[in-house]
């Protein structure tokens, strides 16, 4: 597996992101998935990230620079093939370490709160997330979780 920077252009990543907004949209009540679309991708303060398997992609994700210390990690999603294999993970530690390499002392996410999430959130919990509060222009409610990683 090897993970590169960029792949908005390809196909197959729209076709992964397309699943990815289908499914948080449809796990999420209405005003409340926050997923990005492919314009929201293409904004100057957002890396992106594809994950491969030869000419398969496996995973998305992507590092938003909110300010100069303060990451938020977007569009993590793992094609279903791929789920319990260390993908995600991978991902997640590649965009951490994107972040640690721009300077950032903090990447932090918001994601869903039902079954459809959890899985996602465990993982985070395991790399050491910590819930915290809302952040950026994120407002609480039931159907968001905000999780902080703060970066040595």
């Amino acid at each position: 597996m090897t993970i590169t920077e960029g792949g908005l252009d390809d196909p197959r990543v729209q076709a992964l992101l397309g699943i990815h907004l289908a499914k948080a949209r449809a796990a999420t009540a209405e005003g409340f998935a926050f997923a990005l679309d492919l314009s929201g991708l293409r904004v100057p303060e957002i890396r992106f990230f594809t994950a491969w398997d030869g000419d398969e992609v496996l995973a998305t994700g992507a590092l938003k620079r909110m300010a100069p210390d303060h990451g938020e990690v977007k569009s993590m999603h793992t094609a279903e093939a791929a789920r319990r294999h260390g993908v995600g993970r991978a991902m997640l530690r590649r965009l951490v370490d994107e972040a640690r390499a721009a300077g950032m002392t903090r990447v932090s996410l918001e994601t869903g709160t039902s079954a459809y999430f959890q899985p996602a959130v465990a993982m985070y919990l395991a790399e050491g997330f910590t819930p915290c509060g809302p952040f950026g222009d994120y407002a609480a409610s039931a159907e968001n979780r905000f999780l902080t990683l703060a970066l040595a």
